[in-house]
Formats: structure tokens, C-alpha cells, sequence
């Protein structure tokens, strides 16, 4: 069943024609319509594909970049990425002053803005922000959890000195901040949205951003309706209808009716298929994405470190990219992608596919013929094309002397099982990470302190004592060559340690029907749409 969204604009309402017949392809005509014709949406309406239903639209409880996409149109930070790069440059802070230990930053802010809610952005909304996520006793706190508030953990106080202006103070420099302020995670809610809603406010979320929240039905969509009071200027398109399309064979048939403007995430063997078609422009983005497997190092064969290696060696990586992600990907290093071209440690080269090598170490471990469990995604953020990826791991693995029993999940279902750890339930287990810093994969998902039940994302339970004092210190260090020459050593201990399999780097990718105008790809792989029109 196809649900085809007619908008009537000048009530402000959204009417859904459920067609109970299922279009196959465009060329499919029903009651002497095309189904192009009959799926077309509103000029000034932007209909944007999802790959999966969101989590929440708390900016401080998501982590997920498919949730992201949405927020960053609905919200604000202080910072934000500047167009096309990963450089920071003022939003809702005009500016501001670092101290000359590095240890006090203070932000003057905006005047004159407003909450969707019709509450004022101020310092003490900031303050209120930041306290929810790192004040243990706050009032809000426990509208969380709040897992990315690892972002900002350096931050000890955060003090109002006026109305606009805030300061944030840290026992010792902290270099990501001014790039985790501009992540999601540092996005300023309404205080007032989050009193009212408490735990709810995901569901009823009020920011400052370009856009501002009308409606979430599941697994339907979310819309959201153009902020005419924005402080950065009135967007062309009234409405956004973010749709969650999990299957994307579905996907591409909806694209191609005409039922969508903008799909995020194209599966890879339909990149050629819209790229050859007038109708449609396809982007390209390299950016800062490691698709990887988690490995249980708690217990079972990952436990060693010949069998982890030995992984690394028995997949065949290069096929993966040229066969299953049709070159839409390169093949992955180690923990830190290539995009972040000041930190990549150039030395190390990908694992070579070596199946007889990977045999024989697995063997004289003492693993040959283990049964291991292997937790895989229906679709996710980042997640490429994950059950193919999976069932070619799976194969390769065999070939090796490993049984592999794959699990498959709903994204967010799949999140519940691996976020908490792998211990007692799998071996391995899918992931792919989308990062702003070359600190922040690591720093949440490879140190011992952030082990599951530490608050973090290491879920295979790695740790290094090395890898943990090199993290430390190039946080606190703010001379950019000092924190490279780190996480290069950093970057050579984790590729020998190999506590993940290191698959591939993305360059993400979206379809956008002809008609979509001043829309581009971000390094950061957020949609910004404030400035997107149609004709």
C-alpha cells in the first residue's frame, strides 16, 4: 500500500489518500493517471526520505545522524559548521572569547530571539541546557539520558554574566568544544518545552531553527512548518515532510513516482539508475564515517587477539566496496577516517585480504569451527547497505572455519541490543559512526571509560590503558600538530589491537528530484534546508 500526501495549504492540513494498489514502477497507470502525476508534491512542500523512523527530537537524547537530519532544521546551537566544511562559525552566539589558559570560554549571544514556544533565548536557557545534561541534581536531569553528554563533560560550570552573555569553565583546555558545540548534541531547547513535556518533549520539541515542529504520527512522518520569525532569514519551502521508508527497495520505487523530493542514503545499486536520469541530480560527499564490526572482547573468541586479527584479515573488504556498495565507499584503515586528513595516520594500510593466513591464526588459536552470533541492522544511519554487508561477512567468515548466526533487527530495536554491550548476547555486531572531531569516535566508543556500563559506546569492552592516557591528552591540548601527532599513535595501537574489523568509509550520497533547488551535502552529513526551494 502506497500513502500518497496531498497538502492543503491554506488550511494548513495534511490530507492522506491511502491507494490501496501497489505502484511497482513509474510506468504503472491508475484510473488514467500516472502515478508521477497523482504523487507530485506541493511546490513550496520538500518531501525528504528517511531510513528510519526517528528516536526522539530531544537534541540531548538522540544520537543518531538520522534523527540529526531533522533537528538541525528545528534547532540551534551556539556554533554551527560553516557551509560545506567542518569550521565553525557563529549562530546563536554572535561571538566569542577563549581565556589565556583555554580554559574559560565566553559567548555573547544573540538578542532578540525566541523560542518556537514564544519563550526568549537567553543565557539562562543556555545555562539550563547544559546543566540538564552534566548537573547530576539538576531539576531536568532526569528527563535524559543523555548519552552524548560525553561531548561536554569537560565543562565543570557553566555560569550566566548577563542576560546574553554565558561562560563555560573547564579544569584544563578542552579543543573539541567549540566543534562539539556545534554537533546536535549542543542544539539549545526551550527550557520552558522541557518543564511543560518533562520526558515527553521528544515529542513535542521547541528550538529557534528555521523551522519549527507541526507533527509526528510513526512510522508515517514528521513535518515541520517554516519559522517566518527566524532571526536568520525566512526559508523558501513552508513545510518539510520527513518520511521514514526503512525498506529501500521502497525507497527508490517512491522516488521514482514522484512521491519524494530529496532521498537521503541511496542504496548503492541505485546510484547509476537516477545518475543516468535527467529527472534527478545526484550528490556525493566524502566525510569523517567508519563503517565497522564491534568485536566481544569480554568473552568468546574475540577474547584473543590472533582470532581479532585474523577477522580483519578473512573479509574481503575491496570486494565489499566494489560489489555490495557499487564503489559508493572506500575501504577502511582503522579508527579514523581519511576525511580528517590532519589526524589519519597515512602510514597504516587496510588489513590485506588473506584467507589462508586468517585460517591458519584462527586455528592455531584454537577457535576453528566456533559458532558466533552476529547482531545486523535492517537500515540505519550511516548503516550503508547492511543485511547484503552482512550476509557477505557471514560468507566470508565460513571460509575461514567460523560459523556465523546472524540476528537481524529494526534499526532502533538493534540500538537497544548493542548500545548496553555485547556481553551475554553476541560476538559481533554491526556499526557505523558519523563524527565532527577525530576525538569523538574513539573517545566515546574505544576507551575503557566508556565501557557500557560507564555511560559510553564501547559495547566489545576494549581497553588500553595507552589508547586511554593518548585520548586524554589530545582533548586537553589545543595546538592542532600536538593532538595529530596523538591520535596518529593512538590510530597504530588500535589497528594492532584490532578490537574492531575496519570495513569501509562512506561518501554519503543523496537524490534530489530536478526541481530542488540550493540543496548540498554536508561533510557533517546533516540536511540543511533553510535555503532549499523548489520551482
Amino acid at each position: 500500500m502506497i500513502n500518497l500526501n496531498l497538502f492543503n495549504l491554506k488550511k494548513g492540513e495534511i490530507i492522506v489518500l491511502k491507494l490501496f494498489k501497489t505502484i511497482a514502477s513509474t510506468g504503472l497507470i491508475l484510473l488514467g493517471l500516472s502515478t508521477a502525476a497523482m504523487a507530485a508534491t506541493p511546490k513550496d512542500v520538500l518531501v525528504v526520505a528517511q531510513i528510519a523512523e526517528p528516536k526522539s527530537m530531544d537534541p540531548a537524547t538522540v544520537t543518531a545522524v538520522n534523527d540529526f537530519r531533522i533537528l538541525m532544521n528545528v534547532y540551534d546551537g551556539l556554533v554551527r559548521y560553516k557551509d560545506g566544511t567542518l569550521e565553525v562559525e557563529p549562530s546563536l552566539a554572535e561571538s566569542w572569547d577563549i581565556s589565556d589558559d583555554g580554559k574559560v570560554y565566553t559567548f555573547q549571544l544573540r538578542k532578540g530571539v525566541k523560542f518556537h514556544d514564544g519563550t526568549d533565548f537567553n543565557a539562562e536557557a543556555v545555562k539550563f541546557n547544559f546543566d540538564r545534561m552534566l548537573v547530576k541534581d539538576h531539576p531536568q536531569a532526569g528527563t535524559g539520558p543523555f548519552p552524548l553528554s560525553f561531548f561536554f563533560s569537560a565543562i565543570k560550570e557553566t555560569t550566566v554574566k548577563g542576560s546574553h552573555t554565558v561562560s563555560f569553565r573547564m579544569d584544563d583546555p578542552y579543543a573539541p568544544l567549540l566543534s562539539n558545540l556545534a554537533y546536535p548534541t549542543g542544539l539549545i531547547i526551550s527550557p520552558s518545552a522541557v518543564k511543560k513535556h518533562g520526558k515527553d518533549v521528544g515529542r513535542n520539541p521547541a528550538g529557534t531553527g528555521a523551522f519549527k515542529f507541526r507533527e509526528w504520527k510513526s512510522n508515517q512522518h514528521v513535518i515541520i512548518d517554516r519559522n517566518d520569525a527566524y532571526w536568520g532569514g525566512r526559508a523558501p519551502l513552508k513545510s518539510v515532510v520527513f518520511r521514514p521508508i526503512t525498506d529501500a527497495n521502497t525507497r527508490v520505487a517512491e522516488m521514482l513516482s514522484g512521491g519524494l523530493d530529496l532521498m537521503v542514503e541511496v542504496p548503492p545499486d541505485s546510484v547509476s539508475r537516477f545518475s543516468s536520469n535527467s529527472s534527478y541530480n545526484v550528490q556525493e560527499q566524502a566525510g569523517p564515517h567508519l563503517w565497522f564490526l564491534i568485536l566481544n572482547l569480554k568473552e568468546g573468541p574475540f577474547k584473543n587477539k590472533q582470532v581479532r586479527k585474523a577477522v580483519n584479515h578473512a573479509i574481503n573488504k575491496k570486494s565489499l566496496v566494489e560489489n555490495v556498495l557499487k564503489n559508493t565507499a572506500t575501504v577502511a584503515t582503522g579508527p579514523t577516517p581519511a576525511a580528517f586528513a590532519w589526524a589519519y595516520n597515512e602510514s597504516l594500510d587496510p588489513y590485506p585480504y588473506n584467507p589462508d593466513k586468517a585460517r591458519q591464526m584462527i586455528k592455531d588459536a584454537g577457535f576453528a569451527g566456533s559458532t558466533l552470533t552476529f547482531y545486523v541492522t535492517e537500515g540505519g544511519s550511516g548503516m550503508l547497505d547492511p543485511v547484503p554487508m552482512g550476509t557477505a561477512i557471514q560468507a566470508d567468515l565460513k571460509k575461514v572455519g567460523l560459523n556465523v548466526k546472524i540476528e537481524t533487527y529494526e534499526w532502533n530495536t538493534f540500538l537497544g541490543k548493542v548500545n548496553p554491550g555485547l556481553e551475554g548476547k553476541a560476538d559481533m555486531a554491526e556499526m557505523a559512526w558519523m563524527t565532527n572531531d577525530p576525538d569523538t569516535l574513539p573517545f566515546l566508543a574505544l576507551r575503557t571509560g566508556a565501557w557500557p556500563d560507564k555511560g559510553g559506546f564501547n559495547s566489545g569492552y576494549y581497553s588500553n590503558p595507552e589508547v586511554d592516557v593518548l585520548l586524554e591528552e589530545a582533548r586537553r591540548n589545543t595546538s592542532q600538530t600536538v593532538r595529530a601527532a596523538l591520535y596518529k599513535e593512538m590510530q597504530r595501537i588500535v589497528y594492532d589491537d584490532a578490537p574492531w574489523a575496519f570495513i569501509a568509509n562512506w561518501k554519503q550520497n543523496a537524490v534530489t528530484a530536478k526541481n530542488v533547488n540550493n540543496f548540498g551535502l554536508q561533510p557533517s552529513f546533516f540536511l540543511l534546508l533553510h535555503n532549499v526551494s523548489k520551482n
